[in-house]
């Protein structure tokens, strides 16, 4: 079975968990070039495409990366503009932020957007209004819908685990598996750095025995040990930078076991 390999193509300072505020952006250390870069070394070492779900402003701040991805095979879909949660922004704020993203990112490359992905999985039951609000600018597929219930940022636990509809659009979830009544994720980011990769490998060969292919994520700041460190509380700390060191060594082990493809290819469309 083929799943899907995606990346959030963000820098290290966008991540939700470091609070790290919008305006402050520029003043940070830039390392997304070279880490995005690392990421496409290793998908092309195992002849494996990915859907890059990438970020308005990394975009306009780097257009030739962006042509870079594309030029080498891979999907590039949109993250929004701004990496501001759903959670956060109304209707009108997010239209706002989707325009700014499709138009930085579309105009670099040359195949049209058709899929989006919210900042921190914020598409929940509150926010299920952004879904319209994709459809009325073509987006074709969204794979923002965590179906979980314990997560305190995002999640709605009793979504449908398959690819499915919703409201109008075509939703692509992460992936989880249902043991004993409690569903695990095995979609990678933090959990793929948390968890011995023995269980990530046993949750995805469940998942794919159930007749599902899984949808995996990671960020280029995740194969970065190198980043700046900062002072913070000990869980936030613990989510962000806990086995940075082994992720590229885990992420060659998957692509060596498992084939992957990029969302649109999943879709047919």
């Amino acid at each position: 079975m083929k799943n899907i390999f995606s990346v959030d193509l963000e820098d290290w300072f966008c991540a939700y968990n470091l609070r790290i505020n919008f305006k402050d952006w520029d003043k940070q250390e830039i390392r997304v070039v070279q880490n995005t870069r690392k990421i496409l070394r290793i998908l092309a070492a195992y002849n494996t495409k990915a859907t890059f779900f990438v970020l308005g402003w990394i975009a306009e701040k780097f257009p030739e990366l962006i042509k870079e991805v594309e030029t080498e095979g891979h999907e590039i879909a949109t993250h929004g503009y701004s990496h501001t949660l759903l959670t956060e922004m109304t209707p009108e704020e997010f239209e706002k932020d989707l325009i700014k993203a499709i138009d930085a990112t579309g105009s670099v490359v040359n195949k049209p957007i058709i899929g989006f992905r919210a900042p921190s999985f914020t598409v929940t039951r509150k926010t299920l209004w952004a879904l319209q609000i994709l459809n009325d600018h073509r987006i074709k597929y969204d794979s923002s819908v965590f179906p979980v219930g314990f997560h305190p940022d995002y999640g709605i636990g009793n979504s449908d685990l398959n690819i499915h509809q919703l409201n109008g659009i075509t939703e692509v979830p992460l992936s989880v598996v249902e043991i004993l009544g409690k569903r695990i994720p095995c979609s990678g980011g933090g959990y793929f750095r948390i968890f011995p990769y023995a269980v990530t490998k046993n949750l995805i060969e469940r998942c794919n025995k159930q007749g599902r292919a899984v949808i995996f994520y990671i960020h280029p700041w995740e194969l970065d040990p190198e980043q700046p460190r900062l002072n913070l509380p000990a869980t936030k700390k613990f989510r962000h930078y806990f086995n940075l060191e082994k992720t590229e060594k885990r992420l060659g082990k998957l692509l060596s076991q498992f084939k992957f493809q990029t969302v649109r290819e999943a879709l047919q469309i």
